[in-house]
């Protein structure tokens, strides 16, 4: 099987008078041209109260949008916080959105989120596991058709995007509810260390969450594995890691201001997880990385990088014509492609 490539646009600001419709206006442009270059999906965050971390609160809205402008490209949420959410309003959206699309819909849902967004919505840190639960409980049971009050189900119908939906997990616990669903499993571009472990290389980590998801799920369910990376490409070596060290020290000042120390200390730290180089270099990486090579999906973000908008579209051109054909060639040789 091929793996399928994905763009992870995070619709993060370069500076603090960027206005919210230029944001948008870029990471339409970086649609386009994924969807031009053969890219199979394009994926948004939901993200509240926050510019910096991603601007954009509504995904639905704006994957509406895109599907009216691009007709090929598959568009993917990557996540819906859906305990800040009414599930059924989600449901409803998300099946008119399919409906309009064609059925170009991935369904992403995660338990996360800042802080601050759980504080807007009133959800506390005790109850953020319960209620996401809870929820993902209510809106799965709506796209299978359930009864949302007598004698009414959800309208449009969606029961083809109950086989799109994805959840969202650091823990193999949460892989293993993934896989018992029969939903796919979506792997972060960074993932929290254990102190007892610290050095560990970021697929050696999610290997257990992708053995247990593979575990758990029901018979005759294929697999759906998406590897988000944050990668970089550039044409060359030193200015692909003059902007890298140049946009993680952006993130670092925004993570001091928002008291978040404890995801990044130092620009090496918030560039520990990222594929930063050449065509060759950044190949090479991601070929050695066992999570990648295992899935059936590779998402690729350059976020916390976000250099400005016309190193991002080389950054998208240089992924899809000169890193993918060498992973394909690797992968076709190791039979895992």
């Amino acid at each position: 099987m091929t793996k399928r490539l994905g763009l992870f646009t995070r619709l993060v600001r370069h500076a603090e008078d960027q206005r919210a419709a230029q944001v948008y206006a870029d990471a339409l442009a970086q649609i386009a041209l994924a969807e031009r270059l053969g890219y199979d999906s394009a994926w948004v965050a939901q993200h509240h109260v926050d510019p910096d971390e991603g601007g954009l609160p509504s995904p639905l809205v704006f994957l509406a949008h895109a599907a009216a402008r691009f007709t090929q490209i598959r568009l993917g949420t990557a996540i819906v916080t859906l305990g800040l959410e009414d599930p059924v309003r989600v449901a409803e959206d998300a099946a008119v959105l399919d409906t309009l699309s064609g059925g170009r819909l991935e369904l992403g849902f995660g338990s996360g989120g800042s802080a601050k967004s759980f504080e807007l919505f009133g959800v506390t840190p005790e109850e953020k596991q319960k209620v996401y639960a809870e929820k993902l409980a209510a809106i799965t049971a709506a796209l299978d058709g359930a009864e949302l009050v007598p004698g009414r189900v959800l309208h449009p119908p969606a029961a083809s995007l109950r086989e799109r939906v994805w959840h969202a997990s650091f823990s193999a616990t949460g892989a293993r509810r993934a896989g018992e669903a029969g939903a796919g499993l979506l792997l972060s571009r960074a993932q929290p260390r254990d102190p007892a472990s610290p050095d560990a290389s970021l697929d050696a980590i999610q290997a257990p969450l992708i053995e247990a998801y593979r575990a758990a799920l029901p018979a005759g369910v294929p697999p759906r594995i998406a590897a988000s990376r944050s990668v970089f490409v550039a044409d060359d070596h030193d200015d692909a890691h003059r902007r890298a060290r140049r946009g993680a020290q952006r993130f670092l000042d925004h993570l001091r201001a928002a008291g978040n120390t404890q995801l990044a200390s130092t620009v090496e730290e918030v560039l520990r997880d990222s594929y930063v180089g050449t065509p060759g270099e950044v190949a090479e990486r991601l070929a050695a990385d066992d999570a990648v090579t295992a899935a059936t999906d590779l998402i690729v973000q350059i976020h916390p990088i976000d250099p400005d908008q016309p190193a991002v579209l080389r950054s998208i051109e240089l992924l899809a014509t000169e890193v993918v054909p060498r992973l394909n060639r690797h992968w076709n040789e190791r039979g895992t492609a």
